[in-house]
């Protein structure tokens, strides 16, 4: 159990993140996809834990978070949930089960929450989907909004550069933050945005801002765990910070097993019955 958890072992909520903020107090957030990584990451003392549609890209390959279905979410959070005792878990929407059908949405966010024991949903976007959210918040489901850089909309803008430099997608992004604020989103994930656009977005919310390449101006940060611990060697955004080489770890151990193995070193006498 890390100092953190110790000093402070109650079940993070949405209430609890609500009194972080109040207090100043930094939110530290984290993807996790699987049941050992969950049970790691939590222990460590944790706030949030995202199941993220990012487990697209670091669990399955794609170069994109569109493939990622319903029943494929529900299985990562369902791992990922049978790990965690502190954290909040939130799970993401994946694209097509809410745009355009708050029905739909609301049925999806059911499914997620009934099947998955997740205790939020995530979803992207503002105005546009402002029905869906609603719907969803309608049945005392949590939402975690996302606006910035949204990848779900990758084919719409077409680049993941930074969002939000001109005045005009400004000012929307302040509005959508607002009206989903209203509509009773717990917390919104900003992606990728200018980091005064940022803190001035954090500093006119009462709820939480989590920020992703967003600056230190928000009440709180998220990153992507294979990203953060180095396995992922191929992203390098300038917002990544790297706190392990895992990738080296697993290279090295990998080559010095299949050493073994191959010169008769492994399994020794001890090592076997």
């Amino acid at each position: 159990m890390s100092t953190y958890t110790a000093s402070d072992p109650r079940k993070v909520t949405t209430r609890r993140l609500a009194e972080m903020k109040a207090k100043g107090e930094k939110i530290a957030m984290l993807t996790a996809y699987d049941y050992s990584m969950a049970t790691l990451i939590d222990q460590a003392g944790m706030d949030v834990i995202l199941v993220g549609d990012s487990a697209s890209n670091v669990m399955a390959g794609n170069t994109t978070t569109l493939p990622m279905t319903l029943d494929q979410m529900i299985y990562h959070a369902q791992s990922v949930t049978r790990g965690v005792k502190r954290a909040l878990v939130v799970c993401d929407m994946p694209f097509g089960t809410y745009q355009g059908n708050p029905l739909e949405a609301l049925a999806s966010a059911v499914r997620i929450m009934k099947e998955s024991n997740a205790e939020a949903v995530k979803i992207e976007g503002g105005e546009e989907i402002l029905d869906s959210v609603e719907r969803i918040l309608s049945a005392g489901i949590p939402v975690m909004g996302h606006l910035g850089l949204t990848p779900q909309s990758i084919n719409k803008f077409g680049t993941y550069n930074v969002r939000a430099r001109e005045e005009e997608e400004a000012a929307k992004l302040i509005a959508d933050a607002k009206r989903l604020e209203q509509a009773g989103c717990f917390a919104i994930v900003l992606e990728k945005i200018p980091a005064t656009l940022a803190a001035r977005v954090s500093s006119e919310l009462t709820i939480p801002v989590i920020g992703i390449g967003a600056g230190g101006g928000c009440d709180g940060q998220v990153l992507v765990m294979h990203d953060m611990l180095g396995i992922n060697q191929g992203f390098s955004p300038r917002f990544l910070r790297r706190y392990a080489d895992l990738a080296t770890v697993i290279n090295d151990a990998v080559g010095q097993y299949i050493t073994d193995v191959k010169s008769s070193d492994f399994p020794n006498e001890k090592e076997q019955y």
